[in-house]
């Protein structure tokens, strides 16, 4: 392999990619680079076409991991966003390379919504990418358990908001929903969840000290402000609404923005309730560590009026404690 010089670069600066989500004849419109010590080497300049050759010379250097530079980014993500089904569909890809490929593929474009989430494109392409890991997870039981394996348990709005979608489409799942379109409208209502922290300052988000009741205030009406935020673009399904207005409500009553108790709030928004709160504790936040999985179904066992007590079953068993009845 004799890849072309380049200009030194911080590698921070470099996406890393999987080699398996580079497709065969095609011609990434993004250069690629590989790790030399501390440095970036271009290896392939964009529009050069992609083939098993290339490919190969890879393999036999045992490079299996590739570099976007962050002026490539963008094209990347269009460029998996167009060819991840593909990927999905690939025999020779091994599952948990596919999971990673899907988990990243989602930060990468949750990310860009968060950042416009009125833009129709991107509402549009968070749609796909819900497909994209309905399908994926929807190929085998142990499938979810791989996106497990890569689930980042940093807090950011966006990963969490991509793990609350895997969580959910994943108890939909265990919970008898076989149907691919229950459970994208699900998946997207599940994704876009928390889209109303977008009008909320990361300075109250992220604050270390206990929230002012303004605050607490604020950052309850973030369920309203998300509805209000996608019923612009009027571009999902009506049930996909349900989660992200009904997150915070509570079979007790005692949730927020209105209240509501037992089947009034809607099974989707029950699933996604869970898989938010289940998330948020096993997450590390800037303010507390994160609780083990384990601890964390322990505590929302012990709340269990306000979940519902079914759903919550059936996603313990989804992540595997053998002791359901000590819970």
């Amino acid at each position: 392999m004799t890849p072309e010089p380049t200009t030194r670069q911080q590698i921070g600066q470099f996406l890393p990619i999987y080699l398996d989500s580079l497709r065969m004849d095609t011609a990434p419109d993004f250069d690629l680079y590989v790790k030399s010590s501390s440095r970036m080497i271009l290896f392939r300049s964009a529009c050069l076409p992609f083939d098993e050759r290339t490919r190969q010379e890879l393999v036999d250097n045992t490079v299996r991991t590739l570099y976007v530079a962050q002026e490539g980014r963008e094209a990347y993500q269009r460029y998996i966003e167009t060819n991840l089904p593909q990927v999905i569909a690939d025999p020779a890809v091994r599952e948990t390379v596919k999971a990673g490929i899907v988990y990243d593929s989602a930060k990468l474009l949750t990310r860009d919504l968060l950042g416009r989430p009125t833009l129709g494109e991107n509402i549009r392409r968070s749609q796909k990418m819900v497909e994209s890991t309905v399908a994926f997870i929807l190929t085998g039981e142990t499938a979810f358990h791989s996106i497990l394996q890569v689930m980042s348990f940093d807090y950011h709005t966006y990963t969490h908001s991509v793990n609350v979608c895997a969580f959910a489409v994943a108890l939909g799942r265990q919970a008898g929903i076989s149907n691919p379109l229950t459970l994208h409208i699900l998946g997207t209502g599940a994704l876009l969840h928390d889209v109303g922290k977008t009008r909320i300052s990361e300075s109250i988000l992220n604050k270390l000290d206990p929230l002012t009741p303004e605050e607490v205030e604020e950052i309850q009406k973030h369920p309203q402000w998300g509805y209000e935020i996608i019923k612009q673009t009027n571009l999902i399904p009506r049930e996909s609404y349900h989660p992200i207005l009904e997150h915070h409500e509570r079979s007790n009553g005692t949730g927020y923005p209105r209240g509501m108790d037992g089947e009034d709030i809607h099974l989707y928004s029950r699933m996604v309730a869970i898989a938010d709160v289940f998330d948020a504790m096993t997450t590390r936040r800037v303010y507390r560590p994160a609780v083990e999985a384990f601890p964390a179904l322990q505590t929302m066992f012990a709340q269990k009026e306000a979940f519902d007590h079914e759903l919550l079953e059936q996603f313990t068993l989804l992540m595997g404690p053998t002791q359901l009845s000590n819970l």
